[in-house]
C-alpha cells in the first residue's frame, strides 16, 4: 500500500489514434508508474514520489483485439481479409476475449495506481461499469449488468433481446491498471459481424445511436462520462 496517496488524475484526449501507438503509450506510463512504486519501497516517506494516475480517452481506426483468454477462431475473418475491411488485428495482454474498436466509439484507458483509490479489481470493474450506466441514464437509456458477464448491457433484466453497449477488459500489476473500456456511441456495428464479440455468440451488440435512432455528440458523451468517473473514484483533475 502507498504511504503517500494521490487522487489527482491527468486526463488526456488522444483523438483518433492508431491502436499500436496508444498501446505503446499506455505501456510506457504503466512501466514508469511501476518503477516509481518499486523505488518507493526502499525510501523513507520524505523521499518517496507520488504515483501518477492517467485517464486516456481516444478513438481507434478499425481494429480487432484478442485478449489473453480469447479464442483466435472468434475472429471470423481470415487475417488476409482484414485489409479489405481496412482493419487491423492484435493479440494483446488484457483479460477477456475478442472485441472491436473503431471510429464513433469512446475508448477509455484508465492507468491508475489503485493504491491511491481502492485495492479491489472486482470493485474497480464494477465502478467503470457504473460510470457507463450513469452516463447512459442521462440519455434516458436504461442499462445495467448481467450476472456472470462483464460489461454494460441493454435489456439486462428481462433479457428478451440483451445487447452489449460497452465492453471492458483490463490488465493490472501491483494494483496499477491499463486497458479499459469501449463505449459504442456512433459505432459502425457491422464490424462486430466479423467476430464473436467477447466470445458471446447468443447476444447482440448495440450503440447509443442505435438505441436512440440518431447520431450523438461524442464530445458531449465524453464530458458526461469523464465527470461520472471523477465522482465515483473521487478523482481530482490535474491541470497540465
Amino acid at each position: 500500500m502507498n504511504t503517500l496517496i494521490n487522487k489527482k488524475v491527468r486526463f488526456r484526449d488522444l483523438g483518433l489514434i492508431d491502436y499500436q501507438e496508444a498501446w505503446d503509450y499506455q505501456e510506457k506510463i504503466f512501466a514508469e508508474t511501476l518503477a516509481i512504486k518499486t523505488q518507493n519501497r526502499g525510501l523513507d516517506v520524505d523521499n518517496q514520489q507520488l504515483t501518477p494516475n492517467f485517464l486516456l480517452f481516444c478513438q481507434h481506426p478499425h481494429v480487432y483485439t484478442l485478449g489473453k483468454s480469447g479464442k483466435p477462431d472468434h475472429l471470423l475473418l481470415a487475417e488476409d481479409d482484414l485489409a479489405a475491411k481496412q482493419a487491423k488485428y492484435y493479440k494483446i495482454n488484457r483479460g477477456g476475449d475478442i472485441t472491436y474498436h473503431g471510429p464513433g466509439q469512446i475508448v477509455g484507458y484508465p492507468i491508475l495506481d489503485l493504491d491511491n483509490f481502492f485495492t479491489d479489481i472486482h470493485v474497480y470493474m464494477r465502478t467503470l461499469e457504473e460510470a457507463i450506466i450513469l452516463t447512459l441514464a442521462e440519455y434516458d437509456v436504461q442499462a445495467g449488468r448481467i450476472a456472470g458477464l462483464t460489461g454494460v448491457w441493454i435489456d439486462f433484466e428481462e433479457q428478451k433481446n440483451p445487447r452489449k453497449i460497452c465492453a471492458l477488459g483490463v490488465k493490472a500489476s501491483r494494483w496499477v491498471t491499463m486497458h479499459g473500456f469501449a463505449l459504442n456511441v456512433n459505432t459502425d456495428l457491422s464490424y462486430f459481424g466479423n467476430i464473436v464479440p467477447c466470445g458471446i455468440d447468443d447476444k447482440a451488440v448495440t450503440s447509443l445511436a442505435a438505441e436512440l435512432g440518431r447520431e450523438i455528440d461524442l464530445e458531449e458523451v465524453s464530458v458526461k462520462l469523464k465527470n461520472h468517473l471523477a465522482h465515483l473514484f473521487s478523482m481530482e483533475w490535474e491541470v497540465a
